[in-house]
């Protein structure tokens, strides 16, 4: 790993701060508006937190009708975010290639929306 990688250690306070939850994507689209190309997509979290919208740039591996009923891992408590004419609500997670494009963060098994990463 090179110097530029480093961070800070986090606390374990500070990681218990940040919700990574489950949630199953209802709904992807193209998000024509995007600079940079991406999808819409309604993500459900289930019924404590409810269904909510995000961005994703994930499109060199992924199509909209094969993302619709996957299980995907988000980071829930962020702030809104307005991503050109949508209103991103959760920030989808995944591990950026060397190429640039991004390969989800998924459970291995089916679960619950809206458990938390633990």
């Amino acid at each position: 790993m090179n110097e530029e990688n480093v961070m800070d250690d986090l606390t374990w306070d500070e990681f218990q701060k940040v919700e990574l939850r489950v949630g199953t994507i209802i709904a992807a689209e193209i998000f024509e508006e995007a600079r940079k190309p991406a999808f819409k997509l309604q993500i459900n979290f289930g019924n404590k937190i409810g269904i909510k919208k995000s961005s994703a740039q994930i499109t060199d591996h992924y199509k909209p009708s094969e993302l619709v009923g996957k299980q995907i891992v988000a980071v829930t408590n962020f702030p809104k975010k307005q991503i050109g004419p949508m209103m991103s609500e959760c920030l989808v997670t995944g591990f950026v290639q060397e190429d640039g494009s991004v390969i989800l963060s998924v459970p291995d098994k089916e679960v619950s929306n809206g458990l938390r990463l633990a």
